[in-house]
Protein backbone atom coordinates (compact mmCIF):
# COMPACT_ATOMS: atom_id res chain seq x y z
CA UNK A 1 0.00 0.00 0.00
CA UNK A 2 3.09 2.31 1.27
CA UNK A 3 4.96 1.55 -2.19
CA UNK A 4 1.47 1.71 -4.48
CA UNK A 5 0.88 5.39 -2.88
CA UNK A 6 4.29 6.35 -3.17
CA UNK A 7 4.09 5.74 -7.12
CA UNK A 8 0.96 8.19 -7.58
CA UNK A 9 1.54 10.80 -5.43
CA UNK A 10 5.32 10.91 -5.69
CA UNK A 11 6.21 10.77 -2.40
CA UNK A 12 9.73 10.53 -0.69
CA UNK A 13 11.08 7.11 -1.48
CA UNK A 14 14.28 6.98 0.56
CA UNK A 15 16.86 8.83 -1.12
CA UNK A 16 18.42 11.56 1.08
CA UNK A 17 19.37 15.04 -0.20
CA UNK A 18 22.74 15.77 0.50
CA UNK A 19 23.97 12.60 0.05
CA UNK A 20 23.72 12.05 -3.48
CA UNK A 21 25.42 9.22 -4.43
CA UNK A 22 25.75 10.24 -8.17
CA UNK A 23 27.22 7.32 -9.88
CA UNK A 24 28.15 7.89 -13.92
CA UNK A 25 29.48 5.62 -16.41
CA UNK A 26 29.36 5.48 -20.61
CA UNK A 27 27.78 2.57 -22.10
CA UNK A 28 29.96 1.02 -24.99
CA UNK A 29 27.52 3.02 -28.20
CA UNK A 30 28.04 6.20 -25.93
CA UNK A 31 25.14 6.65 -23.86
CA UNK A 32 25.72 8.60 -20.67
CA UNK A 33 24.34 7.24 -17.76
CA UNK A 34 23.52 8.53 -14.17
CA UNK A 35 22.81 6.56 -11.17
CA UNK A 36 21.60 7.11 -7.61
CA UNK A 37 20.94 4.34 -5.69
CA UNK A 38 18.17 4.54 -3.24
CA UNK A 39 17.50 1.49 -1.83
CA UNK A 40 14.69 2.41 0.88
CA UNK A 41 11.32 1.48 -1.46
CA UNK A 42 11.21 -1.06 -4.08
CA UNK A 43 10.97 1.34 -7.01
CA UNK A 44 12.71 3.02 -9.06
CA UNK A 45 12.62 5.92 -11.76
CA UNK A 46 14.53 6.55 -14.89
CA UNK A 47 14.89 8.98 -17.60
CA UNK A 48 15.91 9.26 -21.07
CA UNK A 49 16.81 12.66 -22.13
CA UNK A 50 17.96 13.88 -25.72
CA UNK A 51 19.21 16.88 -27.24
CA UNK A 52 16.00 16.91 -29.19
CA UNK A 53 13.83 19.97 -28.58
CA UNK A 54 12.42 22.40 -30.24
CA UNK A 55 15.86 24.06 -31.27
CA UNK A 56 16.47 21.52 -33.51
CA UNK A 57 12.81 22.35 -35.50
CA UNK A 58 14.93 23.99 -38.24
CA UNK A 59 12.16 25.14 -40.64
CA UNK A 60 9.57 23.33 -39.27
CA UNK A 61 8.34 24.67 -36.03
CA UNK A 62 6.64 21.89 -33.94
CA UNK A 63 8.18 19.03 -35.13
CA UNK A 64 9.96 17.89 -32.00
CA UNK A 65 7.20 18.06 -30.12
CA UNK A 66 4.55 16.03 -32.52
CA UNK A 67 7.83 13.85 -32.49
CA UNK A 68 7.90 13.47 -28.75
CA UNK A 69 4.36 13.24 -27.86
CA UNK A 70 3.72 10.21 -30.98
CA UNK A 71 6.63 7.49 -28.85
CA UNK A 72 3.74 6.31 -26.77
CA UNK A 73 1.07 6.18 -29.69
CA UNK A 74 2.50 2.86 -30.85
CA UNK A 75 5.45 0.74 -31.29
CA UNK A 76 6.32 -2.17 -33.11
CA UNK A 77 3.43 -4.43 -32.48
CA UNK A 78 2.05 -2.19 -30.01
CA UNK A 79 -0.77 0.36 -30.74
CA UNK A 80 -1.52 3.24 -28.04
CA UNK A 81 -3.75 0.95 -26.09
CA UNK A 82 -1.61 -2.10 -25.67
CA UNK A 83 1.21 0.26 -24.39
CA UNK A 84 -1.06 1.88 -21.96
CA UNK A 85 -2.57 -1.51 -20.53
CA UNK A 86 1.25 -3.00 -20.60
CA UNK A 87 2.27 -0.09 -18.06
CA UNK A 88 -0.93 -0.13 -16.17
CA UNK A 89 -0.63 -3.92 -15.82
CA UNK A 90 2.47 -3.20 -13.79
CA UNK A 91 1.70 -0.21 -12.13
CA UNK A 92 4.42 1.71 -14.21
CA UNK A 93 3.71 5.26 -15.58
CA UNK A 94 5.26 6.86 -19.02
CA UNK A 95 5.65 10.48 -19.61
CA UNK A 96 7.05 12.40 -22.56
CA UNK A 97 7.94 16.15 -22.91
CA UNK A 98 9.66 18.50 -25.01
CA UNK A 99 11.13 21.63 -24.56
CA UNK A 100 13.65 24.24 -26.10
CA UNK A 101 16.59 22.05 -25.30
CA UNK A 102 15.55 18.65 -24.60
CA UNK A 103 13.21 15.80 -25.27
CA UNK A 104 12.75 13.12 -22.61
CA UNK A 105 10.94 10.29 -21.43
CA UNK A 106 10.70 8.87 -18.20
CA UNK A 107 9.52 5.66 -16.64
CA UNK A 108 8.53 4.93 -13.14
CA UNK A 109 8.31 1.18 -12.11
CA UNK A 110 8.39 -1.01 -9.43
CA UNK A 111 11.54 -3.03 -9.05
CA UNK A 112 10.29 -6.61 -8.58
CA UNK A 113 11.32 -8.81 -11.04
CA UNK A 114 8.60 -9.57 -13.42
CA UNK A 115 7.15 -6.08 -13.15
CA UNK A 116 9.82 -4.35 -14.00
CA UNK A 117 10.82 -6.56 -16.99
CA UNK A 118 7.52 -5.28 -18.44
CA UNK A 119 7.96 -1.80 -17.82
CA UNK A 120 11.43 -1.95 -19.01
CA UNK A 121 10.66 -3.85 -22.03
CA UNK A 122 7.50 -1.65 -23.18
CA UNK A 123 9.71 1.69 -22.54
CA UNK A 124 12.78 0.49 -24.29
CA UNK A 125 9.81 -0.44 -27.35
CA UNK A 126 8.02 3.11 -26.74
CA UNK A 127 11.38 4.83 -27.18
CA UNK A 128 13.26 3.23 -29.54
CA UNK A 129 10.58 2.01 -32.03
CA UNK A 130 7.53 4.14 -32.63
CA UNK A 131 5.54 3.55 -35.37
CA UNK A 132 4.67 7.22 -36.71
CA UNK A 133 1.80 6.46 -38.05
CA UNK A 134 -0.39 8.75 -40.29
CA UNK A 135 -3.12 8.60 -38.42
CA UNK A 136 -1.84 9.80 -35.23
CA UNK A 137 0.13 12.29 -36.38
CA UNK A 138 -3.25 13.93 -38.25
CA UNK A 139 -4.93 13.47 -34.10
CA UNK A 140 -1.89 15.25 -32.65
CA UNK A 141 -1.65 17.68 -35.34
CA UNK A 142 -4.66 18.83 -34.26
CA UNK A 143 -4.62 18.68 -30.69
CA UNK A 144 -1.32 21.19 -31.54
CA UNK A 145 -3.17 23.03 -33.41
CA UNK A 146 -6.19 23.90 -31.11
CA UNK A 147 -3.97 24.50 -28.57
CA UNK A 148 -2.50 27.07 -30.74
CA UNK A 149 -5.72 28.65 -31.24
CA UNK A 150 -6.31 28.76 -27.50
CA UNK A 151 -2.97 30.47 -26.97
CA UNK A 152 -4.25 32.89 -29.01
CA UNK A 153 -7.14 33.52 -26.76
CA UNK A 154 -4.88 34.01 -23.68
CA UNK A 155 -2.68 37.24 -23.18
CA UNK A 156 -0.29 35.82 -20.89
CA UNK A 157 0.70 32.85 -23.75
CA UNK A 158 0.85 35.70 -26.16
CA UNK A 159 3.34 37.48 -24.14
CA UNK A 160 5.83 34.93 -24.03
CA UNK A 161 5.70 34.52 -27.24
CA UNK A 162 6.21 37.92 -28.06
CA UNK A 163 9.16 37.68 -25.79
CA UNK A 164 11.03 34.98 -26.83
CA UNK A 165 10.98 35.68 -30.41
CA UNK A 166 11.75 39.36 -29.63
CA UNK A 167 14.70 38.73 -27.18
CA UNK A 168 16.09 36.04 -29.49
CA UNK A 169 15.00 37.28 -33.12
CA UNK A 170 16.49 34.59 -35.64
CA UNK A 171 17.97 32.17 -32.89
CA UNK A 172 16.19 28.72 -32.56
CA UNK A 173 15.35 30.35 -29.36
CA UNK A 174 12.62 32.36 -30.63
CA UNK A 175 10.28 29.62 -31.48
CA UNK A 176 7.31 28.35 -28.95
CA UNK A 177 7.99 24.18 -28.77
CA UNK A 178 4.60 23.95 -29.69
CA UNK A 179 5.36 25.29 -33.02
CA UNK A 180 3.29 27.38 -35.59
CA UNK A 181 0.68 26.50 -37.82
CA UNK A 182 2.88 26.60 -40.47
CA UNK A 183 5.37 24.10 -39.48
CA UNK A 184 3.05 21.98 -38.14
CA UNK A 185 0.74 21.67 -40.99
CA UNK A 186 4.27 20.92 -43.24
CA UNK A 187 4.99 17.72 -40.78
CA UNK A 188 4.75 14.21 -42.48
CA UNK A 189 5.30 11.53 -41.23
CA UNK A 190 8.89 11.04 -42.88
CA UNK A 191 9.80 13.85 -40.76
CA UNK A 192 9.15 12.56 -38.01
CA UNK A 193 10.89 9.28 -38.29
CA UNK A 194 13.83 11.27 -40.14
CA UNK A 195 13.82 13.72 -36.67
CA UNK A 196 13.90 10.50 -34.16
CA UNK A 197 16.26 8.55 -35.89
CA UNK A 198 18.96 11.64 -36.00
CA UNK A 199 18.34 12.61 -32.22
CA UNK A 200 17.14 9.68 -30.25
CA UNK A 201 20.23 7.76 -30.59
CA UNK A 202 22.59 6.90 -28.24
CA UNK A 203 25.38 9.39 -28.36
CA UNK A 204 22.78 12.25 -27.82
CA UNK A 205 21.32 11.39 -24.98
CA UNK A 206 21.67 10.90 -21.03
CA UNK A 207 20.06 8.06 -19.13
CA UNK A 208 18.87 9.23 -15.19
CA UNK A 209 18.13 6.02 -13.10
CA UNK A 210 16.80 6.68 -9.38
CA UNK A 211 16.31 4.25 -7.24
CA UNK A 212 16.10 0.57 -5.74
CA UNK A 213 18.88 -0.82 -7.70
CA UNK A 214 22.43 -2.01 -7.04
CA UNK A 215 25.29 -0.93 -9.52
CA UNK A 216 24.92 -4.25 -11.45
CA UNK A 217 20.88 -4.25 -11.87
CA UNK A 218 21.35 -0.54 -12.82
CA UNK A 219 23.98 -1.61 -15.64
CA UNK A 220 21.94 -4.27 -16.62
CA UNK A 221 18.91 -1.82 -17.43
CA UNK A 222 21.26 1.09 -18.76
CA UNK A 223 23.07 -1.60 -21.13
CA UNK A 224 19.68 -2.74 -21.98
CA UNK A 225 18.12 0.46 -22.87
CA UNK A 226 21.33 1.59 -24.61
CA UNK A 227 21.36 -1.46 -26.66
CA UNK A 228 17.64 -0.52 -28.05
CA UNK A 229 19.50 3.02 -29.36
CA UNK A 230 21.09 3.13 -32.63
CA UNK A 231 24.80 4.83 -31.96
CA UNK A 232 24.26 8.08 -33.85
CA UNK A 233 25.90 10.86 -33.62
CA UNK A 234 25.99 13.60 -30.52
CA UNK A 235 23.46 16.82 -31.76
CA UNK A 236 25.83 19.99 -33.28
CA UNK A 237 26.41 23.09 -30.43
CA UNK A 238 23.38 25.19 -30.83
CA UNK A 239 24.79 28.91 -31.78
CA UNK A 240 25.86 31.41 -29.29
CA UNK A 241 22.53 33.80 -28.07
CA UNK A 242 23.82 37.65 -29.08
CA UNK A 243 23.33 40.08 -26.59
CA UNK A 244 20.72 42.72 -27.39
CA UNK A 245 22.16 45.87 -28.94
CA UNK A 246 19.50 48.50 -27.53
CA UNK A 247 16.08 48.24 -25.13
CA UNK A 248 12.86 47.80 -27.02
CA UNK A 249 8.99 48.28 -26.27
CA UNK A 250 6.42 46.14 -27.40
CA UNK A 251 3.12 46.53 -26.88
CA UNK A 252 0.49 44.01 -28.16
CA UNK A 253 -3.47 44.65 -28.23
CA UNK A 254 -5.76 42.89 -26.20
CA UNK A 255 -9.56 42.79 -25.38
CA UNK A 256 -8.74 42.47 -21.14
CA UNK A 257 -8.83 44.27 -18.13
CA UNK A 258 -5.70 43.06 -16.89
CA UNK A 259 -2.23 43.33 -19.13
CA UNK A 260 0.93 40.80 -19.24
CA UNK A 261 4.16 42.31 -18.85
CA UNK A 262 7.66 40.77 -19.14
CA UNK A 263 10.76 42.08 -19.07
CA UNK A 264 13.96 40.62 -19.66
CA UNK A 265 17.12 40.15 -21.89
CA UNK A 266 19.19 36.85 -22.65
CA UNK A 267 20.86 35.65 -19.16
CA UNK A 268 22.88 32.95 -18.74
CA UNK A 269 23.56 29.34 -20.03
CA UNK A 270 23.82 26.61 -17.64
CA UNK A 271 27.08 25.96 -16.27
CA UNK A 272 27.68 29.50 -16.19
CA UNK A 273 30.68 30.93 -14.13
CA UNK A 274 28.53 33.38 -12.53
CA UNK A 275 25.58 31.17 -12.13
CA UNK A 276 25.80 31.45 -8.10
CA UNK A 277 25.91 34.87 -7.54
CA UNK A 278 23.29 35.72 -10.18
CA UNK A 279 20.82 32.97 -8.89
CA UNK A 280 21.38 34.29 -5.20
CA UNK A 281 21.09 38.12 -6.07
CA UNK A 282 18.09 37.45 -8.30
CA UNK A 283 16.41 35.34 -5.05
CA UNK A 284 16.13 38.80 -3.10
CA UNK A 285 15.30 41.11 -6.26
CA UNK A 286 12.18 38.82 -7.11
CA UNK A 287 12.59 35.23 -6.68
CA UNK A 288 11.93 34.92 -2.92
CA UNK A 289 8.11 35.71 -3.48
CA UNK A 290 6.88 38.02 -0.46
CA UNK A 291 10.21 38.94 0.73
CA UNK A 292 11.85 39.90 -3.24
CA UNK A 293 12.07 43.58 -3.43
CA UNK A 294 9.74 43.24 -6.52
CA UNK A 295 7.12 42.74 -4.21
CA UNK A 296 8.26 44.91 -1.91
CA UNK A 297 7.83 48.23 -4.18
CA UNK A 298 5.18 46.43 -6.67
CA UNK A 299 2.97 45.25 -4.36
CA UNK A 300 3.24 45.74 -0.78
CA UNK A 301 4.26 50.03 -0.95
CA UNK A 302 2.26 50.46 -4.04
CA UNK A 303 -0.56 47.45 -4.57
CA UNK A 304 0.01 47.69 -7.89
CA UNK A 305 -0.27 44.06 -8.52
CA UNK A 306 -0.84 40.64 -6.73
CA UNK A 307 2.37 39.28 -7.60
CA UNK A 308 5.44 40.15 -10.00
CA UNK A 309 8.01 37.85 -10.29
CA UNK A 310 12.02 37.63 -11.63
CA UNK A 311 14.00 34.31 -12.34
CA UNK A 312 16.70 32.98 -14.65
CA UNK A 313 16.38 30.02 -17.10
CA UNK A 314 19.45 29.12 -17.74
CA UNK A 315 19.68 26.60 -21.09
CA UNK A 316 22.49 25.22 -23.03
CA UNK A 317 22.78 28.58 -24.32
CA UNK A 318 22.19 31.55 -22.60
CA UNK A 319 18.53 31.25 -21.49
CA UNK A 320 16.44 34.50 -20.47
CA UNK A 321 16.66 36.49 -17.65
CA UNK A 322 12.83 37.61 -17.14
CA UNK A 323 10.46 39.84 -14.69
CA UNK A 324 6.96 39.91 -15.37
CA UNK A 325 3.74 40.96 -13.53
CA UNK A 326 -0.11 40.93 -14.31
CA UNK A 327 -1.75 44.78 -13.53
CA UNK A 328 -4.87 46.50 -14.85
CA UNK A 329 -4.98 48.20 -18.04
CA UNK A 330 -4.43 51.73 -16.13
CA UNK A 331 -1.37 50.78 -14.06
CA UNK A 332 0.41 49.43 -16.60
CA UNK A 333 3.08 51.81 -16.86
CA UNK A 334 3.27 52.95 -13.49
CA UNK A 335 4.42 49.28 -12.84
CA UNK A 336 6.66 48.64 -15.58
CA UNK A 337 8.35 52.02 -14.00
CA UNK A 338 8.90 50.36 -10.66
CA UNK A 339 9.88 47.25 -12.08
CA UNK A 340 12.60 48.93 -14.27
CA UNK A 341 13.38 51.72 -11.51
CA UNK A 342 13.90 48.93 -9.23
CA UNK A 343 16.34 46.99 -11.23
CA UNK A 344 18.65 50.06 -11.88
CA UNK A 345 18.42 50.26 -7.94
CA UNK A 346 19.60 46.54 -7.31
CA UNK A 347 22.01 46.84 -10.24
CA UNK A 348 23.95 50.00 -8.98
CA UNK A 349 23.52 49.34 -5.58
CA UNK A 350 23.36 45.37 -5.00
CA UNK A 351 22.08 43.76 -1.88
CA UNK A 352 23.95 44.19 1.20
CA UNK A 353 24.85 41.86 4.02
CA UNK A 354 21.83 41.40 5.70
CA UNK A 355 19.81 41.01 2.70
CA UNK A 356 22.07 38.47 1.72
CA UNK A 357 22.41 36.32 4.52
CA UNK A 358 18.33 36.30 4.33
CA UNK A 359 18.82 35.26 1.07
CA UNK A 360 21.49 32.07 1.77
CA UNK A 361 19.26 31.13 4.50
CA UNK A 362 16.06 30.74 2.32
CA UNK A 363 17.77 29.15 -0.50
CA UNK A 364 19.62 26.73 2.08
CA UNK A 365 16.57 25.95 4.16
CA UNK A 366 14.81 25.08 1.41
CA UNK A 367 17.18 22.86 -0.79
CA UNK A 368 16.54 19.45 0.98
CA UNK A 369 12.79 19.61 0.11
CA UNK A 370 13.82 19.66 -3.54
CA UNK A 371 15.84 16.29 -3.35
CA UNK A 372 13.47 15.19 -0.84
CA UNK A 373 12.35 12.25 -3.37
CA UNK A 374 13.28 9.89 -5.82
CA UNK A 375 11.78 12.29 -8.49
CA UNK A 376 13.19 15.35 -7.37
CA UNK A 377 16.38 13.80 -7.32
CA UNK A 378 15.94 12.30 -10.76
CA UNK A 379 14.75 16.09 -12.32
CA UNK A 380 18.71 17.75 -10.83
CA UNK A 381 20.34 14.34 -11.91
CA UNK A 382 18.74 14.43 -15.51
CA UNK A 383 19.66 17.88 -15.46
CA UNK A 384 23.30 17.73 -14.66
CA UNK A 385 23.47 14.84 -17.11
CA UNK A 386 22.26 16.72 -19.75
CA UNK A 387 24.22 20.24 -19.12
CA UNK A 388 27.63 18.11 -18.04
CA UNK A 389 27.50 19.89 -14.58
CA UNK A 390 29.87 17.94 -12.40
CA UNK A 391 28.86 15.33 -9.90
CA UNK A 392 28.89 17.02 -7.03
CA UNK A 393 27.31 19.82 -7.97
CA UNK A 394 24.23 18.89 -5.61
CA UNK A 395 26.71 18.17 -2.90
CA UNK A 396 28.31 21.24 -2.98
CA UNK A 397 25.03 23.42 -3.99
CA UNK A 398 24.52 25.02 -0.46
CA UNK A 399 28.49 25.04 0.08
CA UNK A 400 28.84 27.40 -2.77
CA UNK A 401 25.58 29.68 -1.66
CA UNK A 402 26.60 29.82 1.70
CA UNK A 403 30.44 31.28 0.31
CA UNK A 404 29.10 34.26 -1.24
CA UNK A 405 29.53 37.93 -0.38
CA UNK A 406 28.02 40.88 -0.85
CA UNK A 407 30.57 41.90 -3.24
CA UNK A 408 30.44 38.81 -5.46
CA UNK A 409 26.71 38.65 -6.13
CA UNK A 410 26.77 42.65 -6.98
CA UNK A 411 29.39 42.69 -9.51
CA UNK A 412 28.04 39.67 -11.12
CA UNK A 413 24.68 41.34 -11.40
CA UNK A 414 25.62 44.90 -12.60
CA UNK A 415 28.10 43.07 -15.01
CA UNK A 416 25.50 40.30 -16.69
CA UNK A 417 22.19 42.45 -16.17
CA UNK A 418 21.52 45.62 -18.22
CA UNK A 419 18.28 47.70 -17.23
CA UNK A 420 19.41 50.23 -20.46
CA UNK A 421 19.30 46.84 -23.06
CA UNK A 422 16.06 45.61 -21.71
CA UNK A 423 12.79 44.03 -23.99
CA UNK A 424 9.64 45.08 -22.47
CA UNK A 425 6.50 43.44 -23.68
CA UNK A 426 2.75 44.57 -22.83
CA UNK A 427 0.01 42.40 -24.06
CA UNK A 428 -3.55 44.21 -23.12
CA UNK A 429 -5.54 47.22 -23.66
CA UNK A 430 -5.37 48.91 -26.50
CA UNK A 431 -2.50 48.09 -27.30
Amino acid sequence: MVVALALVLGLPAGAVAGESDIQHWETDNGLKVYFVPAPALPMVDMRLVFHGGSARDGDQPGLARLTNSLLSDGAADWDADAIAERFEGVGAQFSSDSQRDMATASLRTLTEADWMETAVETFVTTVSQPRFEQRGLDRARRQALVALQAQEQNPGAIARRTFFETVYGDHPYAGMPIGTQEGLESVTTDDLKAFHERYYVARNGVLALVGGLDREQAEAVAERVAAALPEGEPAPALPEVEPLESAETVRVSFPSEQVHVFMGQPGMARGDADYFPLYVGNHRLGGSGFTSRLVDEVRTQRGLAYSVFSHFSPMSQAGPFIMGVQTQVDQADEAIGVIRDTLEDFVAEGLDEDELNASVRNIVGGFPLRTASNSGILDHVAMMGFYGLPLDFLDTFTDEVEALTPEQVNEAFARRVDPERLVTVIVGGEG
